[in-house]
């Protein structure tokens, strides 16, 4: 029966009506996937760097089947799998799933089986035409050609001088790898690393990082594994193949031909008197490490310190930057390990540290030489023993010998080995002469020692 125009046109409309509600006719099963799917469901805030092909990656997995079945994990064999991308070492849907992902991002990669371990799988854990799911952290990315990146992250505004090969470096840092993951921080120990730089004795990479930087600048190096620890990696904290970032912070390095380094900040004018080895002197001072961190001052006590210059009461580099000093002189030394306290520290001072010293020279008192005690000004008296023997009855106790020494001293006919306890020299000079320890000195006993050194020359010729 034939449907009037008007008829046929509500028909139509009735039809489309339908089709919009009900959806088009199904078209059935959509086939294999043609590509793996890729869903980057974490992507890092900061991605300074993409896999790219022929990059050498680390990453984590866990691979199911569509059920949710688990077929493999590398975080059940605790370690990371390495391989280069791109160049066919890894299947299809893998090799094209993991390029273009950054450091710490996160996919969930689906691979179809062409893509996959195809119509025939592998024995015994993945069934023939698999899909297979995983799901992937990008933990390192490196590339062969890579070179040593440094990057400067604060610097002091002076800086006289930096680290070159042979020097001696003490340092603080702490050691990432490339996803953030800490594995060692000499912070966390409570002391530097000390070493020489372009000996060997550190991995290539901190030993080019370390190259000109400056004292108190911050540093941070980022090593790739060829000039790291390789394939093998470190213990059980520095997986193989890994990138390693170490920030770093210089605390002071000196050369092990370094004098100690004097600056003057304060000289009276009119300074005709210096000081010598001997010389007895009293001055102030404070310590501190170079990265400021304060030792010992003089200033926390009552008096000065004192000492006589070139009689080993001091370390080397301090009594060298004492000497050729006036009274009110102000000076800053820099010590070295070496002119120091060595390798080994002391109490307070960590080992292999350059001291900073602040000086100044209260007074002075000119010295005796070596092995002496009292020196005269001039000749002794020919007569020496009866002048000594003050009572005339043929021996010299202690009161009367010290007596004796100490008007000679007064009418400055000689004087003492200068020191903070001139009655203490005394009795050490009495005790020498009173040879065998009765009390007092007999005209044998009494001997200049200019007289027994030249005792000595005869008995050695």
């Amino acid at each position: 029966m034939a449907m009037a125009p008007g008829g046929r046109r509500c028909l139509l409309l009735l039809l489309l009506l339908l089709l919009s509600v009900l959806g088009p006719p199904a078209l059935g099963d959509p086939g294999p996937l043609e590509d793996v799917v890729i869903d980057r469901y974490y992507i890092p805030k900061i991605c300074l760097r993409e896999a790219q092909m022929g990059d050498f990656i680390r990453y984590h997995y866990n691979g199911t089947f569509k059920d949710g079945k688990k077929f493999d994990s590398s975080y059940d064999r605790g370690a990371t799998v390495a391989g280069v991308v791109g160049v066919g070492r890894l299947i299809t849907g893998m090799d094209r799933g993991l390029q273009g992902m950054c450091v710490n991002e996160r996919r969930h990669l689906i691979v179809p089986p062409h893509l996959g371990y195809g119509s025939i799988g592998v024995a015994g854990l993945i069934p023939p035409d698999a899909t297979l799911y995983f799901d992937v952290v990008m933990l390192d990315i490196w590339n062969k050609n890579d070179k040593l990146q440094i990057t400067t992250l604060s610097k002091p505004e002076r800086c006289n001088r930096t680290v070159e090969n042979s020097d001696f470096v003490r340092y603080h840092y702490n050691g990432t790898l490339l996803d953030g993951t800490p594995f060692d921080s000499s912070y966390s120990r409570n002391q530097t690393y000390n070493t020489y730089i372009g000996k060997g004795y550190i991995i290539p990479g901190m030993d080019q990082g370390l190259q000109g930087v400056c004292m108190g600048e911050h540093r941070r190096v980022v090593i790739p594994p060829h000039l790291a620890y390789g394939e093998n990696g470190a213990g059980d904290k520095i997986p193989g193949s890994a990138v390693l970032i170490f920030d770093v912070h210089i605390i002071d390095f000196h050369n092990p031909e370094d004098p100690v380094e004097i600056q003057t900040v304060f000289r009276p004018e009119g300074c005709n008197v210096t000081t010598r080895n001997r010389d007895f002197v009293r001055y102030h001072y404070n310590c501190s490490l170079l990265d400021g961190t304060r030792l010992f001052s003089s200033h926390d006590y009552e008096k000065p310190q004192e000492v006589t210059l070139g009689a080993n009461k001091v370390i080397e580099g301090l009594n060298s930057g004492l000497l050729d000093m006036c009274a009110g002189e102000r000076r800053v030394l820099i010590v070295p390990p070496h002119l120091g306290h060595g390798e080994s520290g002391a109490r307070g001072v960590p080992g292999s540290a350059v001291l900073r010293f602040e000086v100044e020279l209260i007074s002075m008192e000119e010295g005796v030489p070596e092995g002496y005690l009292f020196i005269w000004h001039g000749d002794p008296p020919a007569n020496l023993y009866e002048q000594m023997d003050l009572n005339k009855d043929g021996g010299i106790p202690a009161e009367e010998f010290s007596t004796f020494i100490k008007t000679q001293v007064a009418e400055g006919k000689g004087r003492l080995m200068p020191s903070s306890d001139p009655e203490k020299v005394i009795a050490d000079m009495f005790r020498n002469q009173d040879r065998n320890q009765d009390g007092k000195i007999t005209p044998d006993e009494l001997k200049l020692k200019s007289d027994e050194d030249q005792e000595k020359i005869h008995e050695e010729l």
